[in-house]
């Protein structure tokens, strides 16, 4: 079995057999426009550094898929496959309790990532599987680490910009329960990165008008 299941800028995704397991094959391919030399070393430290982060997420508590095998010579990741919903097609579904519960718990995990010195990058409801009582983090494609409170406010404001634009119909609710879960773990520092989001929120928007 193989079928591709997402293709990006950077790279492609390619649901596998692979020794008797359903995997993720998560593949930089080279870039014709680059220079090889260069576009080679890119493509090994930007896989490098996504299976590092995956590993740091997981030993803080952040559930994340295991991985397999990294070939950094070829750029490929070889990772679980999280057999569940995306959270972001899961919303409609859940009664009021489910849907607190639910981004209390993502609002908790992106609060020990942030702690943790960790920027997700892509922080959306399309990027975190519901997998029965499990609640995934996936692709850290863009992820770094920093504990820069701009980015922090970034990441955030990119779940508040989900929340407006797929999830309008619960938004307040939902960004409620997640800042809760934040506060929770993120601790002392969850107010400055909170404020941080919204001053972001607003500059997106006074850009938007303009």
């Amino acid at each position: 079995m193989e079928k591709m299941i997402a293709k990006g800028a950077e790279a492609e995704l390619w649901l596998r057999d692979w020794n008797n397991l359903k995997v993720v094959v998560k593949t930089r391919k080279p870039k014709k426009y680059k220079h090889p030399l260069l576009d080679k070393q890119l493509r090994r430290s930007r896989t490098s550094r996504e299976a590092d982060i995956i590993h740091r997420a997981k030993m803080v508590g952040v559930p994340t898929p295991l991985i397999y095998l990294v070939d950094l010579e070829n750029a490929v990741i070889i990772m679980e496959f999280i057999d569940g919903v995306k959270v972001r097609d899961l919303v409609e579904d859940l009664d009021e309790k489910e849907r607190y519960v639910l981004f209390r718990k993502i609002g908790e995990y992106s609060g020990l990532l942030h702690r943790e010195g960790i920027i997700h990058g892509d922080l959306t409801t399309s990027n975190i599987i519901k997998q029965e009582e499990r609640v995934v983090f996936i692709d850290f494609g863009l992820s770094e680490i920093s504990n820069e409170v701009e980015k922090r406010g970034v990441d955030l404001n990119l779940m508040k910009r989900m929340l407006t634009s797929t999830h309008y119909a619960y938004e307040d609710e939902l960004l409620e329960s997640f800042m809760r879960g934040y506060r929770s773990s993120m601790g002392s520092e969850a107010e400055e990165a909170l404020e941080r989001m919204a001053e972001v929120a607003l500059r997106g928007r006074y850009i938007e008008k303009e």
